[in-house]
């Protein structure tokens, strides 16, 4: 009998144990969310940059059709939400796609949502509108986008010139927020308005950016948090110390090297920390246009001179990966899995490579004492700094003598679109883990963001070709068929993809990081604070 009753009381212990435990996570309400920032952004509008130093503060601001499941790391079709769309449909041809939108949502000013502001944020994106974008780095994602037809209030048409079954991920994108037709885009980059579930309420350069909680979200309940409010710190050193003495509640996403990250968890044991690849890749640009960079041999040159490997263990302590325009596998959906990779050139043997570029380069001229002197621009963050230092060192090995150029954040992105540099590291983020972000963003003929100005037209008709396949197999040997060819032509050289970290405190609840894509996991509209 004592031992029946010793068994149910501990039964009983345990259902009690479980029962508290799930009450201490119930979301509490309230409290301001505290996350440092790496730098003033150039603008506020999402639209307009190309870069999380952007999304991370403003995605909170906005919705877009549909998005992201924001609390599964690995993005894919399969994980794509309704949002301002309560659901979508294609026609029998895959060349309409039809949203069905949901009524009763407000702009943070009052104003309804309809389906006109969906048709404005499109015309904007694509150049029919009377207003006009400063910057248009997305223009290449809707190329394919013949027209943004409403039918009603609640219901728009996106009308394709072919099937392009990615279409949705693009939408899904923290890229791609809608706008309020109301609202000019010159007013969007300083105090922009949206429909998410928080308010803009101010920024002050280098000093911070406040978000305020939107009362009248339409996703009744959220947010949880009052607000966010975003410390700009530029010194990432600087930024641990204030994460360890607990002045905010977080890092900035994705941006701590694991040796940061080591270092925060040596000084702070309590701190969930996550190292995971973010689908930015560091990467050589060469301007194709300025001599003596318009000559071929010469950049198959630079590309031969790079050691991969050791750039990773350099900067990244190990973590990191090689691989081509897109990311590798197994967080990678489409990136080159290890068998096709070794066949790229340029991935192999370093010695050997470098031997073979040094060929190259006397035949051009150059030599030990007769070095090719050359500029490395790139933006002057440490994440950009840093590599390209390593570059310029590797370079070396191949008589070319360069000297760092920084350049501040807000002139970095319009100086390497108009061209102006010659040899250039940069680091690229794809908005979304899919080929057609990834090519015709960063390599389609006459894209603004293809800063190397490559064109290729007859590997473009493979772009069109692998966007209308539905058949994932088949699509992916022609994926890494392209990406192969793009590595071998000198595109844009990857030199790794990053492995960078986040850190936050255990009171912040319900954080996920996204594993493929460092752009899309920041509308924080259900992460809480118990404390």
């Amino acid at each position: 009998m004592r031992a029946k009753l010793t068994v149910l009381a501990a039964a009983i212990l345990a259902c009690a144990s479980v029962a508290n435990a799930q009450a201490a996570e119930q979301p509490k309400r309230g409290g301001i969310f505290r996350v440092y920032h790496r730098e003033t952004p150039p603008s506020l509008s999402i639209i307009e940059e190309a870069t999380f130093s952007v999304n991370i503060p403003m995605m909170a601001v906005f919705n877009n059709l549909v998005d992201y499941d924001q609390h599964i790391p690995q993005n894919s079709m399969s994980t794509i939400r309704p949002e301002l769309a309560t659901s979508w449909s294609w026609d029998k041809s895959n060349t309409a796609l039809t949203f069905k939108l949901r009524q009763g949502v407000k702009w943070h000013d009052g104003k309804p949502f309809t389906a006109n502001d969906v048709k404005c944020t499109f015309d904007l994106i694509q150049g029919k509108s009377k207003d006009k974008l400063r910057k248009n780095p997305r223009k290449g994602w809707y190329e394919n986008v013949t027209d943004v037809t409403p039918n009603g209030d609640y219901e728009v048409t996106f009308h394709l010139k072919r099937p392009q079954p990615s279409l949705l991920a693009m939408l899904a994108s923290g890229y791609s927020p809608i706008y309020p037709c109301h609202v000019s885009a010159a007013q969007m980059r300083t105090h922009p308005i949206g429909t998410g579930p928080f308010k803009f309420v101010e920024m002050k350069q280098n000093e911070s950016i406040k978000l305020v909680k939107n009362p009248d979200y339409w996703k009744k309940g959220l947010p949880y948090l009052d607000g966010i409010e975003y410390t700009i710190i530029r010194d990432r050193s600087t930024a641990e110390l204030a994460f360890i003495a607990g002045k905010v509640d977080m890092t900035f996403p994705t941006v701590m090297t694991p040796a940061l990250v080591k270092d925060i968890k040596k000084q702070d044991p309590k701190a969930i920390c996550e190292i995971v690849p973010i689908n930015v890749s560091t990467n050589l640009i060469v301007n194709r246009d300025k001599p003596p960079f318009n000559n071929a041999d010469l950049r198959k040159a630079l590309a031969l001179s790079l050691d991969r490997k050791s750039m990773i263990d350099i900067i990244q302590q190990g973590e990191g990966d090689i691989g081509g325009a897109l990311l590798p596998p197994p967080e990678g959906v489409w990136g080159m899995p290890p068998d096709v990779l070794k066949t790229v050139t340029g991935y192999g043997d370093v010695k050997k490579n470098r031997a073979e570029a040094q060929g190259i380069m006397k035949k051009l001229g150059y030599a030990p004492d007769k070095p090719l002197k050359i500029k490395v621009s790139t933006r002057n963050l440490a994440t950009y700094r840093d590599p390209a230092v390593v570059l310029i060192d590797q370079l070396k090995s191949i008589y070319v003598d360069a000297e760092l150029e920084p350049v501040e954040s807000g002139a970095w992105f319009a100086k390497i679109a108009r061209g102006d540099y010659a040899v250039g590291l940069n680091l690229t983020g794809n908005g979304i883990d899919d080929p057609d972000q990834a090519f015709y963003e960063n390599f389609g003929c006459g894209s603004q963001r293809n800063y190397t100005h490559y064109c290729n037209k007859d590997l473009q008709k493979l772009f069109d070709e692998q966007s209308q396949m539905t058949d994932l197999a088949k699509r992916k040997k022609l994926v890494w068929q392209i990406d192969k060819q793009i590595q071998e032509d000198v595109a844009r050289p990857i030199l790794f993809h990053a492995r960078s970290g986040t850190c936050w405190k255990p009171y912040v609840k319900n954080m996920t990081i996204m594993t493929n894509s460092s752009y899309n996991g920041y509308r924080y509209e259900d992460v809480w604070l118990d404390k």
